[in-house]
């Protein structure tokens, strides 16, 4: 797909991913039933609504752009070959980022669109349905919300803030944080969904956080735009983020690069 044929459908992501909140995620919130959500693994939920707009969404935009495969969160789990179109231009889903939230009736969760050529994002939507809010990005053109261009900016507060989640965390892992990072940082609690953590770094709202699974449908968008914000999401050895490193842990986001290097100084030391 050109950049001219994906400008032109900027607008019809926006309205598909509000359709899809609209009509199948918003009247469910806080009325799932217990047949409704199931587990794929050890916290790890997949309800109803994640399969449903996962379909519209991935028939969506195969129409939209003919040729070019989805890669959905659900159909990669039931066939793992899904993965393959990573390396080449696809779309990239999370029909609903934050199901555990999602499925225990709370807030944040959202819907992400990535589109990724050669194993790196060159587009991507974040969406918080509940405020009706877009972060959207393309490669080398800016960051925005709403259609705004925005400048990531640090919360400003001595020590940063920091959100880390030991969820995925081995024992060792949760004592180099306790060791290096707690003494040094305020730490506070991640949301558990990368469309609304992505938006805290370049808010004001959280310096610096850690994610430990890096999968594509939680991170191409938000990485893309963070950095096209000024921020920076890197892994650990500073390379850049590739969507089609499936196997590969362990990346970090910062409101800006001074506090993404002053962070990762203090992992490796």
């Amino acid at each position: 797909m050109s950049d001219d044929g994906l400008s032109a459908l900027d607008g019809e992501i926006r309205d598909l991913m509000r359709f899809a909140a609209r009509g199948s995620m918003l009247p469910r919130f806080q009325q799932l039933a217990d047949h409704e959500i199931e587990m794929k693994g050890a916290d790890d939920p997949v309800t109803v609504v994640d399969r449903e707009v996962e379909g519209f969404l991935s028939e969506a935009l195969t129409k939209l752009a003919p040729g070019v495969p989805v890669v959905g969160e659900e159909a990669a789990h039931e066939d793992k070959s899904v993965l393959d179109h990573l390396s080449q231009q696809c779309w990239i889903i999370d029909p609903l980022d934050g199901t555990a939230n999602f499925a225990e009736g709370k807030e944040p969760f959202g819907i992400i669109i990535a589109l990724a050529d050669a194993g790196k994002a060159v587009a991507g939507w974040l969406y918080d349905p509940v405020g009706d809010r877009l972060c959207h990005a393309k490669a080398g053109e800016g960051a925005f919300i709403d259609g705004v261009k925005i400048a990531a900016r640090t919360s400003g507060q001595n020590p940063p803030i920091a959100a880390i989640s030991k969820l995925f965390l081995d024992e060792a892992e949760r004592a180099e944080v306790d060791a290096k990072i707690a003494p040094h940082y305020a730490l506070v609690d991640i949301p558990r969904c990368a469309a609304e953590q992505y938006p805290r770094l370049a808010l004001g709202e959280n310096d610096v956080s850690t994610f430990k699974r890096t999968l594509a449908w939680d991170h191409a968008a938000g990485a893309l735009w963070l950095n096209e914000a000024g921020g920076k999401a890197a892994r650990l050895d500073g390379s850049d983020y590739r969507v089609d490193q499936a196997d590969v842990e362990g990346m970090v986001g910062a409101s800006s690069p001074a506090i993404w290097d002053a962070f990762v100084e203090r992992l490796a030391n």
